[in-house]
């Protein structure tokens, strides 16, 4: 028969050697999905990209509006890569540190990068791209006040390259 002082041990040591593994297949998961939406973005298959969305978001906006906006955005840049920095997970959420690179077509023809973080939540067992979608994610971290003070909110930095170096970049309104 085990005492409480010997299965008090065995639980202890569970949490110990699953619960990271279990966090470093939450980060891969998430790592995956922002790589893969990114080759959708890149491979301009918008319609995936929307599948992506959580489902508050694609309730917001129609598929066909969604994918026509970046349609007519296309003609703004051209990704090229992307650095997907530290991932950190909690509970349904997510965020990302990111850094994509590209092409800036329009209102100049140079190098640009977005430095921005990626926010994901889980919905039906999939992770889901809430970046860009400022409502949701302030509805998710008004519901997870300690997730918002852990990772808040950072607005995406826009830099284009001029004589060999990153100049932050302040789009024009249209």
């Amino acid at each position: 028969m085990i005492n409480k002082c010997t299965a008090t041990l065995f639980i202890l040591c569970g949490f110990i050697f699953v619960a990271p593994g279990t966090t470093r297949a939450n980060e891969a998961e998430v790592r995956g999905t922002v790589q893969r939406v990114f080759q959708q973005l890149k491979s301009r298959d918008y319609g995936a990209v929307y599948d992506a969305l959580p489902t508050a978001s694609q309730t917001r906006m129609s598929r066909r509006r969604f994918v026509n906006a970046l349609n007519q955005a296309q003609n703004m840049y051209v990704l090229e890569r992307i650095d997907v920095g530290r991932v950190r997970v909690s509970g349904n959420a997510a965020v990302v540190d990111t850094v994509l690179y590209g092409k800036v077509l329009f209102p100049l023809q140079t190098e640009g990068k977005i430095v921005a973080q990626q926010y994901l939540v889980r919905e039906g067992g999939n992770w889901k791209v809430a970046t860009g979608d400022n409502r949701t994610i302030r509805n998710f971290l008004a519901v997870n006040p300690a997730f918002g003070r852990k990772f808040p909110i950072r607005q995406p930095q826009i830099y284009i390259k001029q004589n060999g170096k990153w100049v932050h970049f302040t789009p024009p309104r249209f």
